[in-house]
């Protein structure tokens, strides 16, 4: 049975697609067949120009491009905007089956959410759906992505603490952006001390692999 984990972060533009790329870059490096899926993306033209295209081809998947993303918007703006401005609302039902064919043909499969955790994906008259609903539907703990710099514990503890309150398991965070500095080392020990999980990976500005604390199979899927 293919196993799973959510990429969140804690908002829009910390890096949650470079991350992810490199992610999934390093399991297929370490021998592991794994893919990538995405249940709703907005701001792209087309799904090889969109961050799920990004992935495709930083992490050398080779994946068929209508598997990578479910509901793809030209507005960049949330998914549940972008839904009422063009129309094709996400269906549960569609992003379940989808990622289940994902996971039909590769072992481990990295999902990626839309910005911040707290992302409505749908919201009308007919259905409410926000990110964490898609977490719950596709049964998977997540990775929390944090920019490693100045304000960063305060959005760490309230990423994780409302993940928490949705009975939702955080594996670990990853700080993106990660200099060295005394500041950010000491964001990351905070971070740590404040949630009980643990920094699993700092990246640095353009890195183009990334390290992961132990085996990363293990450390990702458990």
């Amino acid at each position: 049975m293919s196993k799973g984990i959510f990429i969140t972060a804690t908002g829009t533009d910390v890096g949650k697609t470079y991350i992810t790329a490199l992610l999934v870059k390093r399991l297929r490096q370490e021998g592991f067949n794994a893919g990538y899926y995405k249940a709703a993306l907005s701001g792209a033209e087309s799904i090889g120009e969109s961050d799920a295209g990004y992935v495709n081809r930083i992490a050398g998947i080779g994946q068929e491009e209508s598997s990578l993303v479910s509901y793809l918007y030209k507005n960049a703006v949330s998914p549940h905007l972008a839904a009422g401005l063009e129309g094709n609302p996400p269906e549960t039902a569609k992003i379940k089956a989808d990622y289940d064919r994902v996971t039909d043909r590769y072992d481990y499969v990295v999902a990626e959410g839309s910005g911040g955790i707290v992302c409505p994906i749908r919201w009308d008259e007919s259905e409410h759906i926000l990110l964490e609903d898609i977490i719950k539907l596709l049964e998977l703990d997540t990775l929390i992505v944090a920019d490693a710099g100045l304000g960063t514990i305060n959005s760490i503890v309230l990423t994780a603490e409302y993940l928490k309150s949705r009975n939702i398991r955080v594996r670990g965070i990853i700080l993106n952006r990660f200099g060295g500095t005394l500041m950010e080392e000491d964001n990351g020990k905070m971070a740590e001390a404040l949630t009980g999980i643990p920094v699993i990976a700092r990246v640095g500005e353009n890195a183009e692999n990334i390290s992961v604390s132990g085996n990363i199979a293990e450390t990702l899927f458990g």
